[in-house]
């Protein structure tokens, strides 16, 4: 965990977002010693939503599988899209 003062991101702002971008990890911002702020780069940012909206699809998939819908198998999702591949070529 990186953990840097309110103090430090106003007086050195570039080597914190050097720092955020060089470790791809959140910066936690401290203000009067208490937690505040957590900084990332938006790359960083994006892959951590990515990554959320993945398991939030996944979850909903796994309970709609537990609810008894019907699903398909990995075997016939693979022809299916294999399928469309060679319509369009």
């Amino acid at each position: 965990m990186i953990i840097k003062s309110s103090t430090s991101l106003r007086n050195d702002y570039n080597s914190i977002s050097k720092l955020a971008h060089d470790k791809e990890k959140p910066v936690y911002i401290t203000k009067n010693g208490e937690g505040d702020l957590v900084l990332m780069s938006i790359d960083a940012f994006e892959r951590r939503e990515a990554i959320i909206s993945l398991k939030e699809k996944l979850l909903i998939a796994e309970e709609q599988r537990l609810n008894g819908e019907e699903t398909t198998s990995l075997e016939s999702t693979y022809r299916r899209i294999m399928d469309k591949i060679d319509d369009q070529l």
